[in-house]
């Protein structure tokens, strides 16, 4: 493994988007990290990466070189091509379109390790310096959705309600704005709903819930997250919750008055009157613990799962709008998750309606319930469905590789402006 050469306490360096931190030099046998981000820390989601690996390095004592605003195509593999030339011993990427430019590098560097979080590829490619790494989000975002429903619960039984946030069958309305139909993002909302859902079916008699989802076909993406937040409130959603980068949406809401769930942090100073909660990745663990592997000269996991156990998953503070007693509930759900007494994604908590352009992967029984389930977890051009995903009642996510597979699209949440 290449030593280092002494880098200067946070020098800038003259390459855009670049900043060394920390230092440490050849003699002290460490090694230096280089982080691709897709933009900045204008991003809640790049500013979750930033911030872990800017504490992990620093705990670990070794070099970083940041880059940032790095997109999605060849500046990618140009980026990690420079950060090899600077003298990386390990170079991390942050989304998911980074991956094919990754594995480019990683063939070509094979002294340097690559590791990329979202990506599904490591797995099948069979590139030994690449790695893939994820976390069990999908229990965070079931969490928060506890808190959701908490709020609910609470404005239900205090009036707050309006006509509008009904639907013509009773059920209380919430919003959801997401980036992409990704199976990520899919497996997020979708637990985020069932989270909700559960408090609502555990507190409230002959109340249902419903979710809309708006898409806006972007990370990041200011005013179509604050557009689409508006679409949701106006369509009469009484909180709303997202997977997109910006302050769009809780933005919107702030404004609205409607509480929100945010992702990635809190947006408490900013939304003081509609903070609830924020679920978020937390990636120092990984990223010590790929720091270590190297520093060792050990294998780093093709395939990292991250989980609550190792508080790789977590929430923030409550917001001021929480409702009574919620962290209390969050406490308890949390256990029952850590210990396996409740699974996120057990069949027999929702249902599913087969059509032929929807679900088409999917077996279910007379009552709608989800029996089987061919997930796409072995990525190829087409996208076939390759691994049979159903486990005893359970819908096993982030088995069979780290990066979410669910995409099935369940009955109370209704898609706005995507076809499946």
């Amino acid at each position: 493994m290449k030593k280092l050469l002494a880098m200067g306490l946070a020098a800038t360096l003259a390459v855009a988007g670049a900043a060394v931190l920390g230092g440490c030099t050849e003699d002290d046998g460490s090694i230096t990290v280089g982080l691709i981000a897709l933009h900045d820390s204008n991003s809640t989601y790049d500013k979750n990466f930033i911030d872990a690996m800017e504490e992990a390095c620093e705990n670990k004592g070794v070099s970083l070189i940041l880059r940032t605003g790095v997109d999605e195509d060849n500046d990618c593999y140009d980026a990690a091509a420079d950060l090899v030339d600077q003298g990386c011993d390990v170079i991390f990427a942050d989304s998911f379109g980074h991956e094919t430019f990754m594995i480019q590098a990683a063939r070509e560097f094979p002294e340097v390790e690559f590791c990329h979080a979202t990506g599904t590829m490591a797995h099948t490619e069979n590139v030994a310096n690449f790695h893939n790494a994820f976390s069990s989000i999908y229990e965070g975002r079931y969490l928060a959705g506890v808190a959701a429903g908490m709020k609910l619960v609470e404005m239900y039984n205090g009036d707050q309600l309006e006509e509008n946030n009904f639907d013509e069958n009773g059920n209380i309305k919430i919003g959801y704005v997401g980036a992409y139909t990704y199976a990520e993002v899919i497996s997020g909302y979708t637990s985020f709903y069932l989270g909700a859902k559960s408090i609502i079916e555990e507190e409230l008699e002959e109340v249902g819930l419903v979710m809309d989802v708006q898409f806006t076909g972007s990370w990041y993406d200011l005013v179509a997250e604050g557009e689409a937040a508006n679409a949701l409130i106006n369509r009469g959603a009484a909180l709303i919750s997202q997977h997109a980068d910006s302050m769009g949406a809780p933005s919107a809401c702030e404004a609205a008055g409607v509480p929100n769930v945010s992702y990635n942090g809190s947006t408490a100073a900013a939304c003081p009157n509609t903070f609830i909660v924020s679920s978020r990745i937390n990636w120092v663990p990984y990223f010590e613990y790929m720091i270590d592997c190297v520093v060792a000269g050990e294998d780093i996991a093709t395939d990292w799962l991250g989980t609550l156990e190792d508080e790789s998953v977590v929430l923030t503070e409550l917001g001021a709008a929480a409702a009574e007693g919620t962290q209390e509930k969050i406490d308890e759900v949390r256990a029952q998750l850590m210990s396996g007494e409740l699974h996120v994604f057990d069949c027999s908590t929702f249902t599913v309606t087969k059509t032929e352009n929807k679900n088409a992967n999917a077996t279910v029984d007379e009552n709608g319930v989800l029996t089987s389930y061919m997930a796409d977890v072995d990525t190829d051009a087409n996208y076939a469905a390759d691994t049979e995903a159903v486990v005893n009642g359970v819908f096993m996510e982030s088995e069979e590789r780290s990066a979410p597979y669910f995409d099935v699209q369940i009955d109370g949440i209704t898609l706005l402006n995507a076809a499946f």
